[in-house]
């Protein structure tokens, strides 16, 4: 579904990301680990399009399209969805108003009341606070109501690809499980893809990787399936020093 070769990125003059190989086939999670500073959000913000990020050399094919050519809502419009580290808040748009622009900008016929009780069951089943869902989107929302926000938007839009930037940062051991068994549902029933990005080890014991890739100075220094993970676990960054 996904695969990027020999990708070198640069970010107001500086290289980033020195030469990137990966593939993701559908229904496949692979985790993106690496100590900050690594390159893990910065290949991220460039799959979905962000302009910062030069991309110099490589590319990035997904389902046989060039990213590369395509703006960042066209790269939306294919079914790539990122669910960021940091959610933006939009004054006066509620979440409602906002899916419902995105389904209809998708050219899809919807029903503004089918999808208004829609919300209110997925929001139902991330113990999202009703009166959340008629307040400004994530405008005065804690951390774990933001990123609960961000999944709520995933099983509405229903993406082909998932990228989660660091949805663990800021959450509890129950946000956390919640979060995973969500989007490991999505993965069971439409065989969605997810790019999990984490430097923790936590979020992987409730959504298992199929596949991970460790990042270091922007280059791939390790890449395997769960064993990866064990080891950092108990070795940690050093390993690769």
């Amino acid at each position: 579904m996904l695969k990027i070769k020999n990708l070198l990125v640069k970010v107001e003059n500086k290289e980033i990301l020195k030469g990137i190989n990966l593939e993701i086939g559908k229904g496949e999670v692979m985790a993106l680990m690496g100590p900050n500073g690594s390159g893990k959000s910065s290949l991220a913000n460039t799959l979905i399009g962000n302009p910062i990020y030069e991309v110099t050399e490589g590319e990035i094919f997904f389902e046989g399209n060039n990213l590369l050519e395509m703006k960042p809502e066209e790269r939306a419009r294919l079914g790539i969805m990122m669910a960021f580290q940091y959610p933006t808040s939009i004054p006066g748009v509620t979440i409602r108003e906002m899916l419902l622009a995105v389904l209809r900008a998708k050219g899809l016929t919807v029903s503004a009341l089918d999808l208004k009780k829609q919300i209110a069951e997925e929001a139902e089943k991330l113990k999202v606070d009703p009166t959340l869902l008629n307040r400004n989107l994530n405008e005065g929302f804690s951390g774990g109501e933001k990123k609960k926000m961000e999944i709520l938007q995933m099983r509405v839009l229903k993406p082909k690809l998932l990228v989660l930037d660091e949805v663990d940062s800021g959450l509890d051991i129950d946000a956390l499980s919640l979060i995973a068994e969500n989007v490991s549902e999505m993965v069971k029933e439409i065989k969605m893809s997810v790019l999990v990005i984490t430097h923790y080890q936590r979020l992987l014991k409730y959504l298992v990787p199929d596949k991970v890739i460790v990042l270091k100075n922007g280059e791939v220094v390790d890449r395997g399936s769960k064993e990866v993970v064990d080891n950092l676990e108990k070795e940690g960054y050093k390993i690769y020093e």
